[in-house]
């Protein structure tokens, strides 16, 4: 406990090594976790990609007093909820999309795909940077698990998550400030990647 708290002090003024250390402790047991929750282990390694950032990124609130332990998995399972609920509004958007595209158009795969779309989504995804896109492009377009792109391209399991979570942002961030070019099902479509 005592190490811990000495950690979490490094943590606060900023020693990234602490920061390693407790990702080290406590990574392993809060993968575990999530993976329970998600039933997924790309989703799992992305919340718990996105705990220790939040982590990182708030690191002077953090109260040495309480319970580090508690204090992560809460943050945890914030984000599991909120994963759930963004899902759950995404599928009823997108039933929504599909429900009204039905009624105006024969084929919805080729509205959903249409031409302009997919030029879209590939010149957004050209705008990663090349490793990232490299990543993204296996595991999103092809559909190979980490592990896979890991033996593949000789990058750790973390840093591969590590792009997909920064070209998940990236995409999101792109889609928005170029909606007027796009249809909301595309949009739906990489929320959900």
């Amino acid at each position: 406990m005592c190490n811990e708290k000495y950690l979490l002090e490094q943590l606060i003024a900023g020693d990234e090594a602490a920061f390693k250390q407790l990702y080290f402790l406590y990574s392993e047991r809060l993968y575990g976790n999530l993976l329970k929750l998600l039933k997924s282990e790309s989703i799992a390694q992305e919340i718990l990609q996105d705990v220790f950032m939040k982590i990182w990124d708030h690191r002077q609130h953090i109260d040495t007093e309480k319970s580090f332990r508690s204090y992560l998995f809460r943050i945890a399972e914030n984000m599991v909820c909120n994963f759930y609920k963004k899902a759950s509004r995404e599928k009823a958007l997108l039933q929504q999309l599909v429900s009204k595209s039905s009624e105006e158009y024969a084929h919805v795969e080729e509205t959903l795909f249409s031409k302009e779309q997919k030029s879209f989504l590939h010149n957004a995804i050209e705008s990663l940077p090349p490793q990232r896109k490299q990543v993204f492009e296996l595991c999103k377009v092809e559909g190979k698990s980490y592990d896979e792109v890991s033996g593949l391209l000789g990058i750790s399991i973390s840093t591969i998550s590590d792009h997909i979570v920064k070209a998940n942002r990236f995409l999101r961030e792109y889609c928005i400030k170029n909606k007027e070019l796009i249809i909301p099902a595309l949009l739906v479509t990489l929320w959900s990647c």
